[in-house]
């Protein structure tokens, strides 16, 4: 049996993920990460302490320590002040790929390792797959409509090695029966939908209370000008809603299709795949991590969470890079947003490669 910290957000899966772990016999003890307080009041929910009231709640059930990990100076530097110049570079930044990656799997990972954890468990929708002489990939979530992979794939190989899924092998109702079966009092309690860590927080409210607005231009396609923007910050490509330009096409209506962050403008264009910038077929993704090896010549990509994964073409461009050439054209690529990589073959097409940010559309 191992020693293991189970990072407890206060939510059901990790709160099964507990249980699961103290029914197997493992020693385990919780952490909440104090990630965040608003105490800059920007509107909206920020619950932390509620969710450490739940923690405790569970801790109490299971008959387990709970410790309060105050991480929030690193979350600071680690995510927020990434999501915030992002969005001012005109990228479109994702805090939760990197919350894993600096936080969970990052700050909490090497707590736990000096406490003599021997890993960390989360209540991702996630597998690991320990390959003998090889190392540890993790693979997609039983439950495919909850599968939460794609927000691994910017982990270092050294992290999925201590990386421990409990919930990753079953699926959603399953995981909440398991918290009516131990009694734990947040078995009912509906997930979260806001920033990571940061609560039911609006991005826009977020982001307006660190970025002023910078009002320009809503053109087309052709340079006409179709209304005003309140901040290049606050769209991101193919969105449909929020702009609040009426299309003169009955039924058809006007996307986001590019930013010229030069001339402050926010461009339009209608859906299909004629309209030039909405479909790429090829991109560059820089900064990749690797789980373990190389990006082969063949993968599947998964540009964004919900969508699904695309066969492409991979060519190594040395310095971290690659370009990507699509099978398919695929819809609404942005800068900064992350690319998750999986194996191309029917009998590994679940294990993740690694991710990478978009540096480029061509």
């Amino acid at each position: 049996m191992a020693r293991i910290l189970v990072a407890l957000s206060g939510g059901v899966d990790s709160a099964a993920a507990a249980a699961l772990l103290v029914q197997q016999g493992h020693e385990v003890v919780a952490a909440y990460m104090k990630n965040w307080v608003n105490d800059e009041n920007i509107p909206g929910e920020c619950p932390w302490e509620r969710d450490i009231e739940d923690a405790l709640g569970v801790c109490r059930t299971l008959g387990i320590e709970l410790r309060v990990v105050d991480l929030i100076a690193q979350y600071r530097e680690r995510v927020v002040n990434y999501l915030i110049e992002g969005y001012r570079n005109g990228s479109t930044p994702n805090p939760d790929v990197l919350c894993n990656r600096e936080m969970k799997f990052g700050v909490l990972l090497d707590y736990a390792r000096e406490q003599g954890f021997s890993g960390v468990a989360t209540g991702h929708y996630a597998n690991r797959l320990d390959v003998p002489g090889e190392g540890s990939y993790i693979l997609r979530g039983a439950d495919r409509n909850k599968d939460q992979s794609y927000f691994l794939a910017l982990m270092r190989p050294e992290q999925v090695a201590h990386a421990i899924f409990p919930v990753g092998h079953i699926t959603k109702p399953e995981v909440r029966e398991i918290a009516r079966r131990f009694h734990l009092p947040n078995a009912e309690k509906k997930d979260s939908q806001g920033i990571c860590f940061i609560g039911q927080v609006k991005m826009s409210d977020f982001l307006r209370h660190y970025l002023p607005d910078n009002p320009g231009d809503i053109v087309d396609l052709q340079g006409r000008v179709l209304g005003q923007h309140q901040g290049l910050h606050l769209f991101t490509m193919g969105q449909r809603k929020g702009h609040h330009v009426a299309s003169p096409r009955e039924g058809v209506a006007y996307v986001v299709v590019g930013k010229d962050l030069q001339k402050n403008q926010l461009i339009l264009g209608y859906e299909g795949e004629e309209t030039p910038g909405l479909y790429a077929r090829s991109a560059i993704v820089g900064s990749i991590s690797n789980t373990l090896h190389p990006l082969p010549e063949r993968v599947m990509a998964q540009p964004r969470y919900r969508t699904r994964a695309v066969h492409a073409t991979c060519t190594h461009l040395g310095n971290n890079k690659v370009q990507l050439t699509f099978d398919e054209p695929v819809r609404a690529l942005a800068l900064g947003q992350v690319c998750a990589f999986y194996a191309p073959d029917a009998d590994r097409g679940e294990c993740l490669l690694g991710g990478g940010f978009f540096e480029s559309v061509l």
